[in-house]
């Protein structure tokens, strides 16, 4: 009997990009644990140090999540006083993501993280760089849902 080698588990392009993502989170996960954060606080702490005052709905886009898997998120940066809710100043109803004295102090213990990590992943930086762009390629070429026939 002839095996069908496109199903086996090590051919999957998915599972090549699950495990990797496994490995890179359990990788940050000590080192994020030291500043109080998980790995999803972690980014979207990325996100705000990078464009502070988006709203928590262009913050859930960057991450390509919905709002509502963000909102306990926020609320827990927050809580810890690494960010805040501020009103808009045009518009009242909207609210902008800041960050507190706190939470900029933590974005220089964040590139620190940074950097252990790009040593820890013993490729260079050309090379990273390179994987992240294919990797970008990759996933904007995907479809956002799949039409069944």
């Amino acid at each position: 009997m002839k095996e069908d080698h496109q199903l086996h588990l090590d051919n999957q392009l998915c599972f090549a990009v699950y495990s990797t993502s496994l490995a890179i989170t359990q990788l940050y996960k000590p080192l994020l644990n030291s500043l109080g954060l998980t790995y999803t606080q972690y980014l979207v702490m990325l996100i705000i140090w990078q464009n502070e005052g988006l709203s928590l709905k262009d913050v859930a886009q960057k991450l390509a999540q919905k709002s509502g898997a963000i909102t306990p998120v926020v609320k827990r940066l927050e809580a810890l006083d690494y960010i805040q809710r501020v009103r808009h100043p045009e518009d009242d109803r909207q609210l902008s993501l800041t960050l507190t004295e706190k939470g900029i102090a933590l974005k220089s213990k964040a590139m620190q993280i940074t950097q252990h990590v790009k040593l820890q992943s013993g490729i260079d930086e050309a090379e990273m760089s390179d994987l992240k762009q294919r990797l970008d390629a990759f996933r904007n070429k995907l479809p956002k849902q799949i039409n069944l026939p």
